[in-house]
């Protein structure tokens, strides 16, 4: 009997400390114009922090408790944990294993996924994979998590951008879709536009690295606007082909949270209503490797997306790296 992974139940956390747009006017009054710029050009109105004390295992552990309440499975049900950042805890060892010990996940295994706002797609895929594969597993919990605001220089303005929060997806094996198709593409050739380029092989942290700033993510160069605003409707393209599903199938489309104005460009090249979409960019701020999972899970709580429903998910990270997949929920 064929195996297809199928997403039972979502999470996600937002933190509690709010960083309104006002207060960063405020602390960047040098730069005139600045968050006002950028506010109109993503949408993003404010962003949410965790304490100072806190790290990216700490932001996943409330979304991963959640998904699995709502699943009604218990931390040691898990066979699998993969988590999806770009800000971990640790160079080495992984956030997934981290947060198996503060979960309490006795049975789980776990690895991480690191293609930035990428991640939580291409997570879902390889546990759909997995799942497919394996007869003995059984729960899988898919997490994508973001702390960025601690790797920025905060006298950066593209600090602007990022607000932590975490989602996350409870994964198990039925007996019909669920999942359905998966994509990937990516260009390595635009690696140094965007990261942070000291602390690792390439450049080791040293005192040096870290006075200029390397140590901390810079913005170095733009990324080609077509990026995003054609690599996205080419993505859908792809999944709706493989997936041998229509566009107007797709009871949802849920992209990367940093740019509303891209995500109503993708929609209108697809030929889709903007209300088949989901956004939380506005009131989140960009949740990165989370923001996806966040939404997804937002969306279920407003009532979009329903039993049923086929949702597409797309995520485009730095490097670049862009993932997406295509569902159907239980």
């Amino acid at each position: 009997m064929s195996r297809y992974a199928t997403i039972v139940a979502t999470g996600s956390y937002l933190p509690e400390i709010e960083i309104s747009n006002d207060k960063l006017r405020q602390e960047f009054a040098h730069l005139p114009d600045t968050i006002d710029k950028l506010e109109a050009a993503t949408g993003i109105r404010k962003r949410w922090y965790v304490p100072d004390n806190w790290a990216t295992s700490d932001v996943a552990l409330p979304a991963a408790r959640q998904a699995l309440e709502r699943a009604g499975r218990k931390p040691e049900d898990l066979d699998l944990i993969i988590l999806g950042t770009d800000s971990p805890d640790f160079i080495t060892p992984a956030t997934s294993v981290v947060l198996q010990h503060k979960l309490g996940a006795k049975n789980a295994g776990s690895f991480d996924v690191g293609c930035a706002c990428a991640s939580f797609p291409t997570g879902l895929a390889a546990a759909a994979g997995l799942i497919a594969a394996n007869p003995a597993l059984k729960t899988v919990l898919v997490v994508g998590a973001y702390m960025m605001h601690r790797l920025t220089n905060p006298k950066d303005p593209t600090i602007f951008f990022y607000g932590d929060g975490a989602g996350a997806a409870v994964l198990e094996p039925a007996a019909k879709p669920g999942f359905i198709v998966s994509a990937m593409q990516a260009d390595g050739s635009y690696h140094r536009n965007w990261g942070i380029y000291a602390g690792g092989t390439a450049e080791p942290a040293t005192e040096e690295a870290v006075r200029a700033g390397r140590t901390s993510v810079r913005f170095i160069d733009r990324y080609p606007p077509e990026i995003n605003e054609q690599g996205w409707p080419a993505l859908v393209r792809r999944l709706a082909k493989d997936g041998q599903f229509a566009l107007s199938d797709v009871d949802l489309f849920i992209f990367t949270q940093v740019r509303k104005s891209t995500i109503e460009l993708v929609m209108k090249d697809l030929g889709q209503p903007f209300e088949r979409t989901h956004t939380i960019m506005e009131e989140f701020g960009y949740t990165g490797s989370a923001c996806t999972a966040m939404a997804l899970h937002d969306a279920i709580l407003k009532g979009k997306l329903h039993s049923g429903g086929l949702v597409v998910i797309v995520g485009s990270g730095v490097g670049y790296n862009q993932a997406g997949v295509a569902f159907r929920m239980p």
